[in-house]
């Protein structure tokens, strides 16, 4: 099983929309990608590490894949629509990690 996972950092000065992006965005990506992706998980950051700080990322996904292959097939063919819908709701890059689920 791979993972991967799509990070916003909770940057200063940066917008993110979280209405669409859960009710438009994250239904788009599911529906292009397809029965390939075997689970989906969201968090919303609410503090750091210590008391009282803010969280390092607003939003945290996680797709999840059988082989990377898998995730490859399912997603280049939608990149562009799935990237291109990404203004939409903020103007944070993402950080994107693939993993392999070891535990």
């Amino acid at each position: 099983m791979i993972k991967v996972t799509v990070l916003y950092p909770n940057e200063e000065n940066k917008n993110f929309d979280m209405k669409y992006y859960f009710d438009t965005h994250m239904p788009l990506v599911r529906k292009l990608v397809g029965d390939a992706c075997k689970k989906v998980e969201a968090e919303k950051g609410i503090a750091g590490g210590t008391p009282g700080s803010k969280p390092m990322y607003d939003i945290i996904a996680h797709f999840h894949y059988d082989t990377v292959e898998d995730f490859i097939a399912a997603f280049n063919p939608h990149a562009t629509a799935i990237f291109g819908d990404i203004p939409n709701f903020t103007d944070i890059t993402p950080v994107i990690q693939i993993s392999e689920v070891v535990l």
